[in-house]
């Protein structure tokens, strides 16, 4: 069964965003790693680019297939995790801890409002 933690927001596109203020860090879900299976290359946006929600701000390749990243909240990147282009399967191994993927100061705080609590994502995900 897929880890959801309980503190975390979700996207119905597999991202969770863990809000700390008007910061949001972004990484892709237990369950979204596990159908992807072993991660190889992470292609993730620079420092001070925009995202907005429910675009693409990257893709994520595994040995199966080429995924897109959605932004879940929109704002300015304001940190990468550069450890992902070494090792990628930090994805696969730890999704919520050392494989998350961008923060981005957020120019909408509001839109987390329409984001999936856990119990939401869970219903999602087991649809």
């Amino acid at each position: 069964m897929s880890q959801i933690p309980e503190e975390l927001k979700y996207s119905k596109e597999h991202e969770w965003v863990r809000v700390d203020g008007n910061r949001a860090v972004i990484g892709i879900t237990d369950f979204a790693q596990s159908e992807l299976g072993d991660i190889v290359f992470v292609e993730l946006p620079a420092i001070g680019a925009e995202v907005k929600a429910g675009e693409t701000f990257g893709t994520v390749e595994s040995v199966k297939t080429v995924s897109d990243l959605y932004a879940p909240v929109s704002g300015k990147v304001v940190e990468v995790n550069g450890n992902l282009g070494d090792a990628p399967e930090k994805v696969n191994e730890d999704p919520y801890g050392d494989g998350w993927m961008i923060a981005v100061e957020m120019s909408n705080p509001q839109e987390v409002a329409s984001l999936l609590d856990a119990n939401g994502y869970n219903a999602h995900i087991n649809a």
